[in-house]
């Protein structure tokens, strides 16, 4: 069976014209993100006296979305996270590629790297990771010039149409809440 409206007729109600179809529902959901907006505008990558990753740590942990402070690195949640729990291991250092990092930033970020794994498989049961480094601009770095290794909680049915066809991410968690959950479950 099809349907099959006459001109200036959607869905059985007569229209005057596109302008009426604005209120009438359709098939789609709305994910509103007006916070990306910023990120839009501007673009990735930040002035270079204005790296996120340098002024982080002079923030508040809160401010900042820190869950954790090493003596090299710290762990941060994504600002643009691909998934709740979306987590940075950042060298405190403004550096921008990991041949860069001294022996002791390496080993923090590995340490760093393999307590977020823990930590956040005990608070979200996440069932796997997506751990990266994109070094460069050309190789993807949303923020080239500081060196960030991405840590990325997946689950067996995380996936869903919406980055495929929407291009957007659906997420169920605030940052704040996730930042505080997982803060409080990380080792001292």
């Amino acid at each position: 069976m099809t349907d099959s409206y006459g001109p200036g007729e959607f869905e059985g109600v007569p229209t005057d014209g596109a302008a009426d179809l604005a209120g009438v529902p359709d098939a789609f959901q709305r994910l509103w993100t007006p916070h990306r907006l910023v990120y839009i505008q501007h673009g990735q990558q930040p002035d270079e006296h204005a790296c996120p990753f340098c002024r982080a740590p002079q923030l508040s942990d809160e401010q900042s979305l820190i869950v954790a402070r090493g003596e090299h690195a710290y762990v941060l949640l994504n600002l643009y996270p691909y998934n709740s729990g979306h987590l940075l291991v950042c060298p405190y250092r403004h550096i921008a590629t990991y041949d860069e990092a001294t022996p002791e930033e390496v080993a923090e970020i590995g340490e760093l790297t393999q307590v977020a794994m823990r930590t956040v498989k005990q608070v979200s049961r996440c069932d796997g990771f997506n751990i990266g480094m994109n070094q460069g601009r050309i190789a993807g770095a949303g923020i080239a010039e500081h060196l960030h290794q991405h840590i990325v909680p997946r689950w067996a049915l995380d996936a869903n149409f919406f980055p495929i066809i929407a291009g957007t991410k659906a997420l169920p968690r605030l940052l704040g809440e996730v930042r505080e959950e997982i803060a409080e479950a990380w080792p001292r």
